[in-house]
C-alpha cells in the first residue's frame, strides 16, 4: 500500500520552486552579508507601512541609516523568510510576517545596534 509514499522521480528543489539559477542564489547570499537595514516583502502596503514606522524610528533614534526595501524572492528566501513583511537589521531578521509599529521598530533596532 504505497499511498503515502514517495513520487518517483521527485526531485529536491529550494524554496523558489527550483526556478533559480546557482548564480542568483550565489548573489542573494552575498547580499544578505551587508550590514544595514532592510525591508523585505513584495512592495504591498504593508511592507510600505513597515517601511514607514521603520523610517520614523530611525528619525526618532537619530540615526541616518538608509533602508533597503528588498523585493526579489531569491534574495527574500535566502534570508529564511517565508512570511512578509520583515525586517533586517544588520544581517539578522529581526521580525517577520507582522507590521511593526514604530515603537517597536525603535526597540528592535536599538537592541541589535548596541
Amino acid at each position: 500500500m504505497g499511498l503515502f509514499g514517495k513520487k518517483k522521480g521527485a526531485t529536491k528543489a529550494c524554496c523558489c520552486g527550483g526556478s533559480c539559477t546557482p548564480e542568483a542564489m550565489e548573489q542573494a547570499e552575498g547580499a544578505k552579508s551587508a550590514a544595514g537595514i532592510k525591508v523585505l516583502g513584495s512592495g504591498c502596503a504593508k511592507c510600505n507601512a513597515l517601511e514607514d514606522a521603520v523610517r520614523a524610528a530611525l528619525t526618532e533614534l537619530g540615526m541616518d541609516a538608509a533602508i533597503d526595501h528588498v523585493t526579489d524572492f531569491a534574495q527574500i528566501a535566502a534570508y529564511g523568510v517565508m512570511t512578509t513583511p520583515a525586517l533586517v537589521v544588520d544581517g539578522k531578521v529581526v521580525s517577520y510576517g507582522k507590521v511593526l509599529k514604530k515603537d517597536e521598530a525603535k526597540a528592535l533596532i536599538q537592541g541589535c545596534k548596541r
